[in-house]
Formats: C-alpha cells, sequence, structure tokens
C-alpha cells in the first residue's frame, strides 16, 4: 500500500497497524532526490535503517516487550491517546489522523515521521541512560571546515588545476582524502586525522552529523567519512531538517542536552545550545573556502600546496580534549549520579584550566564607547579561565595589543609583562592550550582612527 492509498480517516487502529507494517516493509530504496550513493547495496542498508529506527521509536512505549509492532500499536483507546508518534499523519497507536503541525518532523529518520515533545523528552531519557550505561556521551559532528572542505568544481582555480590528477573516485578507500564527486559536480578534501578521529571517538560516542549543507551533499559526504556504514547510521541531520533557517539546534537530537558535545567551526548557528560547543578552527584547503569568508590576501592550504600537521592539526588536538572530557564525566571517584552530570560543566571546566593564572588587560582590541566584556575577545578570555580587567597593576600578567605604540603596550614592556596579540587568545582556545607568547607578536600600527582606543 502506497501513501497515497492510507486510509483519510481510520478508527481502527489495527487497519492502521498493517498499513503501516505494509509501508515501511515496502520501502525499497531512497528518493532520487535524496541519495547520492553509488551502490544498490549502499541504498538498500540506509533503507533498511530508516525502517529499523521507526519500528523501534513507535515499540519504544515497551521496550521490553517481546510483542509484535503491530499488536503493541493497537494497545491505547482512540479518545486516550497522546500521539506520541506520527508516521504519515496517522497515530499508529490509535489510527486517528493527525494535523501536520502536529510534534516536531524527524525527517532525517523517516520523511514522514513526527514526535510529540513528550515523546521526545521520554526517548531521550531512556537513550541517554542506555549511553551512560555503556559509557558513552552523544558527540554532533559539522562537516563543512570542520571535518572537511568541498569546492564547486567550476571554482577550482587556475593555481588548484593539479590537485584534478591526484583524486579518488573510490569513497571506500580510507586512506584517500582528496575526492572528485562529478555526481554532485564538488571536489572534496578530507582534513587530516578525520578517520582516526572517528575510529577513536567511536567507542566513547555515539556520533552525529549536523550540516547546513543539503541532503543529498550530506549523504555524499557521509559516504566518504563512513563508506562501511560504522559510526552514523541513520543520524544524519541537514539543513532540510532544521526547525529554525539558518539555525542548528539539539531539538533534533534524541540525547539529553546534558550528555551531548558539538563539533562545530560556527559559534552563531547554535543559538541556545553554545554550552555544549567546542568551537573549531576553520579548514580552508580550497581558494573558494577563502574567499567565501573574505580572506581574500590569503592563500589556501591546496594553492600553497601544503596541509595541517596529522599528528599535531585541529582534530588531533580536539581528539586529546574529548578524551580528557569523557574521561572526567565517567570518573569513579565522582560521588555523583551519572544521570545527575552534565557534560556542559566538564567542559567549562576543562576550558578554564587554558589561562587560569592569566590577568589581561586590553588595548585598542574594542571600538571606542563599546562595552569590553561584550567583545568576543573579553568572553574568549574568561571561558579560558583569564581574569579581565580595564586597569593596570602589577599583578597583570598579559596586555592584549593591536599596536605596541599605546600607552598600556609601552607599560608591558616596561614592567616585562607579556605583549600579545588577540591571536593568542585564538589560538589558546583552538588549541586548548595557553600558546607561546613569542610566537604573537604585536607591532606598531601605521593607522590611527578614531575607531579605537588609544589606551
Amino acid at each position: 500500500m502506497s501513501l497515497s492509498d492510507s486510509p483519510e480517516d481510520s478508527s481502527s487502529s489495527d487497519d492502521f497497524a498493517e498499513f503501516l507494517d505494509a509501508e515501511l516493509d515496502s520501502i525499497s530504496e531512497f528518493d532520487e532526490n535524496n541519495s547520492v550513493l553509488d551502490t544498490e547495496s549502499e541504498k538498500r542498508r540506509k533503507v533498511e535503517l530508516s525502517g529499523g529506527v521507526i519500528t523501534r521509536v513507535i515499540t519504544s512505549h515497551s521496550s521490553s516487550s517481546q510483542e509484535e509492532p503491530s499488536k503493541l500499536l493497537g494497545s491505547l483507546p482512540k479518545n486516550t491517546c497522546t500521539h506520541p508518534v506520527i508516521f504519515a499523519r496517522f497515530c499508529p497507536r490509535c489510527g486517528k489522523k493527525v494535523e501536520d503541525e502536529f510534534g516536531v518532523a524527524f525527517g532525517y529518520i523517516h520523511k514522514d515521521l513526527r514526535l510529540s515533545n513528550d515523546e521526545i523528552a521520554r526517548i531521550r531519557d531512556r537513550d541517554s541512560k542506555n549511553l551512560l550505561r555503556n559509557k558513552k556521551l552523544c558527540l554532533i559532528l559539522d562537516l563543512d571546515h570542520t571535518l572537511l572542505n568541498s569546492a564547486q568544481l567550476c571554482d577550482i582555480t587556475v593555481e588548484e588545476e593539479y590537485l584534478k590528477g591526484q583524486v579518488d573516485s573510490l569513497p571506500g578507500n580510507l586512506k584517500s582524502t582528496l575526492f572528485r564527486l562529478d555526481q554532485i559536480q564538488m571536489m572534496t578534501k578530507l582534513r587530516p586525522f578525520v578517520h582516526e578521529l572517528l575510529k577513536e571517538v567511536n567507542d566513547m560516542f555515539e556520533l552525529y552529523i549536523y550540516t547546513m549543507g543539503e541532503r543529498p551533499y550530506a549523504l555524499a559526504m557521509a559516504n566518504l567519512l563512513d563508506p562501511r556504514g560504522v559510526y552514523f547510521n541513520e543520524r544524519l541531520i541537514s539543513r532540510d531538517d532544521c526547525t529554525q533557517r539558518h539555525q542548528k539546534g539539539l531539538d533534533l537530537v534524541l540525547v539529553k542536552e546534558s550528555a551531548v558535545i558539538i563539533l562545530d567551526d560556527t559559534e552563531a548557528v547554535w543559538g541556545k545550545d553554545k554550552e555544549n560547543l567546542i568551537l573549531m578552527g576553520r579548514y580552508h584547503y580550497f581558494a573558494s573556502s577563502c574567499r567565501q569568508f573574505g580572506l581574500i590576501n590569503c592563500k589556501s592550504l591546496s594553492e600553497l600546496k601544503s596541509e595541517e600537521s596529522e599528528t599535531e592539526g585541529a582534530l588531533a588536538t580536539v581528539l586529546k580534549i574529548l578524551k580528557q572530557i569523557h574521561s572526567s564525566f565517567f570518573d569513579e571517584e565522582r560521588k555523583d549520579k551519572l544521570e545527575d552530570r552534565d557534560v556542559r560543566q566538564v567542559l567549562k571546566t576543562v576550558r578554564k584550566e587554558v589561562l587560569k593564572d592569566c590577568k589581561v588587560v586590553f588595548s585598542r582590541v574594542f571600538p571606542t564607547n563599546s562595552r569590553p566584556e561584550h567583545h568576543p575577545s573579553w568572553k574568549m578570555a574568561e571561558q579560558l579561565g583569564a581574569t579581565c580587567s580595564r586597569e593596570l597593576d602589577p599583578s597583570v600578567t598579559h596586555v592584549v595589543s593591536m599596536d605596541a605604540g599605546t600607552d598600556k603596550s609601552r607599560w608591558a614592556v616596561r614592567e616585562n609583562k607579556h605583549l600579545v596579540h588577540p591571536r593568542w587568545i585564538e589560538a589558546s582556545m583552538y588549541l586548548w592550550l595557553k600558546q607561546n607568547e613569542e610566537n604573537f607578536p604585536v607591532s606598531h600600527s601605521k593607522n590611527q582612527t578614531n575607531l579605537v582606543s588609544n589606551l
């Protein structure tokens, strides 16, 4: 039976259960617009996962029951049903047709699946307990500029033409990191250490992909990162699934926020979930990526014929942090219960260790008449554990300045304090380690403007 043949106003939960079972069994492949997978076996694998997840969600009201899903679906009288799960506009528990606006759409699990808020909370509670019982947390992974970098084939520059002779078109080759994907007219470079990262974190986290890219692109990238289907299964959230335009959110993740960590290069898209975020330095392999972020005078890694360090780069660094956070969260010497712990507090504690012994004063960093404590550099320094001050005193350890000629900068030199560029704070944040101050010198500014303070 197809969705178009479904009963318009069925009052029989048994009839609808049979319809739902038939619908799940009849799914044979993804819609061509939603899949760029190359092989029929890969398509079948994804379809089986989708159908399995829907059945698991629907039958999870009695997860210990051995009954058939179709029997469980019809177990509640129609007039008392709260419609926890909606599939194809029908509630599988009571058979009643439900309005499209009801609940939250979980299109990444199945295009016709919606869950009520109460059901989302119940599943989150159950699945979070299961994760914690297995000493796992949840890790949300952004794609572009975090795990990889992509460019349209038409945007490849003359200086990057040499790459076309180095690409691989077979996602299953885990040794390859540069791919040409003619079906979506793109070239993709995987970030160094990405396969090692995924292998390591898979033992500590349940993994999601969450991208602002469209679903066909997301599926293609997932196939490069996880060609054997080991890490992500159906947990792939794309722009098509987002509940708010241009925003990501943990409302689509079926794990409690207290057990979720996010890796992403863009803080602004995460709204109220920033406390879960580990901000990643952007991976600019292609020239078009630099242009996208206004880095006009910056050469990309491909143009420089260079690459990030595999052992000391961004992904190797963040793996160390993830291991530290995981270890702290599951520390057996802690007295509190596992379910009462919050990974966001662990994140804050670990992050505050980076600059914990530093007292910072800023000079010519903030616009005149602004409130310094609202500036990103001030906030970043405090997140890293530094004490920020507006005034100089003997306890100050660092002056962060854009110009070595300001009064505060000269004071730092005279008093043998550290004088550093604001990039020192940024580098310390991305690497989760206080950086050598000598690598961030401050030069004399040639231009004096009234937009920034001379102090």
